[in-house]
């Protein structure tokens, strides 16, 4: 750790740089494995959201479900997800790390078993939403556990730089991975694939991982009536959303939903103002700028290179008339894009700081997304796909790691849980939100007009997301004084 009388640099300048000092971003052996646990659940939530995607016509053949039905076997994952995120990051936070941890990830494992063995549509949704709630778990105390597992300064950041790219790569992967093993063996084993990777998370974080403590104390300060209200809330919005997408913005299931949500929404706020409340997220941590910014850019994210996965997916297979295999391969640029990006912004964020390589980022997967609106109209892969599938996934890389760089570095340790649950919450709750609307946008039989809308739309949200980055984030020259000061109280 630095001294008070040596300054050390930013949070982003340190995470990324293209020539970090060796001294002071090196890993021990511990941090090195601490690392891998955590990259590889965070490769298990991305990648349970859009494995799903090139699956969905084999499972519908196999159980017998009608497309309608079939969007919720993608919907059960996001809405618990999104749901349980902030319940997550506060129980993280009070509760123990990576006592939540281990906990989510049993319940991630039976909820992919269990999928992977469904014989019929309520089994695999159910399944699908224990997925889910595991992963909104696992995520916030990731981001706990990095903050207590990794020294403040720029070994986190550099440790944030990494799990954050891991999450693109299986964002990107997913589809690659869910085209080959529904292919190669059947569908069921888009499930069954994390089971192994469970088993091995588990070994890595009972030896390397900060224990922590829980107190009686901790698990009173809960809130649970107020988690259980706000869960609902958040529930039955995104079920609304859903159900726009299914039945239309003026069905009784939609409006419905929106009721609920709106009573259940009143509720926890009437309930978490009470003097002796104690709320379940702090008001101090809602008045973060940084936090604030990044929450809107991860909305953004998911409703606009994020959807490309559905879109993507949706035109080669019905459009194109490719096969599970065919859409997965299609998708291995799109992987290598985001890892590539990654390493732009290592070279830009030195230099720039995390504000100008975050709205660079969006505005570079703004231009992809409007390449393959354009090349809606073409018949060749190599030439109406490819040029947008590079570009978007070099603006994907800049953008998913330093999203959480930004939401994090201006939050107290105490609070990291939290944090990364209303970023991530904000992120998946945007996605749900941009894939009612793009179902909407597409109708029932896109063809390549409405393609073309739809990506045009998202562009317009990933540069919307850019003009965030560049208002509501601060100068590289304030961070750097910020953590400086952090540097010398600690």
């Amino acid at each position: 750790m630095t001294t008070a009388q040596t300054p050390r640099p930013s949070p982003e300048t340190s995470a990324l740089s293209s020539a970090p000092s060796p001294a002071s971003t090196r890993f021990s052996g511990r941090m090195v494995a601490a690392l891998l646990a955590l990259s590889i659940a965070q490769f298990l939530v991305a990648l349970d959201y859009s494995i799903i995607y090139v699956a969905l016509p084999s499972i519908g053949s196999g159980l017998g479900l009608a497309p309608e039905r079939l969007q919720w076997v993608v919907s059960a994952y996001a809405v618990f997800f999104a749901s349980f995120l902030v319940v997550g990051g506060r129980a993280a936070d009070l509760t123990g790390p990576r006592r939540l941890f281990l906990g989510a990830l049993a319940l991630f494992g039976l909820g992919s078993l269990a999928a992977g063995l469904a014989g019929d549509q309520w089994l695999l949704v159910a399944s699908r939403a224990a997925q889910g709630i595991g992963a909104a778990a696992l995520t916030p105390a990731m981001l706990a556990l990095i903050g207590t597992a990794f020294p403040a300064g720029p070994v986190r950041s550099r440790a944030l730089a990494v799990w954050g790219a891991i999450g693109a790569v299986g964002l990107a992967a997913g589809v690659l991975i869910g085209g080959v093993l529904t292919a190669a063996l059947s569908w069921r084993w888009v499930f069954f694939v994390n089971v192994p990777l469970i088993a091995v998370t588990v070994v890595l974080a009972l030896r390397v991982l900060p224990a922590g403590a829980r107190t009686r104390a901790s698990v009173r300060h809960l809130n649970l009536p107020g988690a259980a209200l706000f869960t609902g809330a958040v529930l039955f919005l995104v079920a609304a959303l859903t159900q726009a997408a299914v039945d239309g913005w003026a069905s009784a299931s939609c409006l419905g939903c929106l009721a609920a949500a709106v009573a259940l929404g009143t509720a926890w706020s009437a309930y978490d103002r009470r003097p002796a409340a104690t709320p379940l997220i702090p008001p101090a941590l809602l008045r973060v700028r940084s936090l604030a910014g990044a929450s809107t850019m991860s909305a953004l994210y998911m409703a606009s290179v994020g959807a490309e996965f559905f879109l993507i997916t949706l035109f080669l297979q019905d459009v194109w008339g490719y096969g599970p295999l065919g859409a997965g391969i299609a998708f291995l640029p799109l992987a290598s894009s985001v890892v590539a990006g990654n390493l732009v912004t290592g070279r830009l964020a030195g230099s720039w700081g995390i504000r100008r390589t975050l709205a660079t980022g969006f505005a570079v997967g703004a231009a992809g997304l409007a390449l393959l609106g354009l090349g809606t109209g073409g018949s060749d892969y190599w030439t109406a796909v490819l040029p947008g599938l590079l570009v978007s996934g070099l603006g994907q890389g800049m953008a998913f790691a330093g999203m959480y760089i930004a939401g994090t570095k201006d939050v107290p340790d105490s609070e990291q849980g939290t944090a990364s649950a209303v970023l991530t919450a904000t992120q998946y709750t945007g996605g749900s939100m941009g894939l009612a609307v793009l179902v909407l946008v597409l109708g029932d039989a896109p063809a390549g007009g409405a393609f073309g809308r739809a990506y045009a739309l998202t562009a317009l949200l990933a540069l919307v997301a850019a003009a965030v980055a560049l208002r509501t984030l601060s100068p590289r020259t304030a961070v750097a004084r910020a953590d400086a000061g952090d540097g010398d109280e600690r």
